[in-house]
């Protein structure tokens, strides 16, 4: 490969890191062409990028990218894809679904929330990092709660207050 095709893979991959909050680093190799087709298809629906990358270019790449990504560069080892996205606990939901079926994808890495997590053991926890949306609606829904018990009681209260106006209404 010629230099100045690698210098266009790397600020490619530069862009896209700049561009999208969170990434995942996953082994996908090993996978029949069936298999990684459908886990592309996977991918496309739940809007997530997957490329498949050579680490040398991908470390140059988290170099020249703002950021402390310096924690990802031990799992830059066999065969790597990188999984571009905008809610960050997308892509740990899709590989532990795929997995039921598949051995891989395994999770090597993951940059989600400004935070680093290595290794196939932090699937569980980043399967359970709220996204924002997630969070905003959890707020709401515990804002609303008292106002809802409020309301409740007091129409409760009210028919039970008018049922006991009506009924000393109809006693002579």
């Amino acid at each position: 490969m010629k230099k100045e095709d690698k210098e266009k893979i790397i600020n490619s991959l530069v862009e896209k890191i700049g561009a999208h909050k969170h990434f995942y680093l996953a082994d996908i190799s090993e996978l029949n062409a069936a298999d990684t087709t459908a886990l592309r298809r996977k991918c496309f629906e739940k809007q997530i990028k997957l490329e498949v990358v050579k680490n040398a270019l991908l470390k140059k790449a988290l170099e020249n990218s703002n950021g402390n990504f310096e924690g990802l560069y031990s799992a830059l080892e066999n065969p790597t894809s990188i999984m571009f996205t905008e809610t960050g606990n997308v892509p740990a939901k899709l590989i532990k679904e795929f997995r039921k079926k598949h051995k891989k994808p395994v999770l090597k890495a993951a940059y989600v929330e400004e935070s680093v997590y290595v290794g196939e053991n932090q699937l569980e926890t980043l399967i359970n990092i709220k996204s924002k949306f997630e969070l905003i609606g959890d707020v709401i829904g515990l804002l609303q709660s008292p106002a809802k018990n409020v309301v409740s009681a007091l129409q409760s209260g009210g028919g039970k207050l008018a049922g006991i106006v009506k009924t000393l209404s109809e006693r002579e």
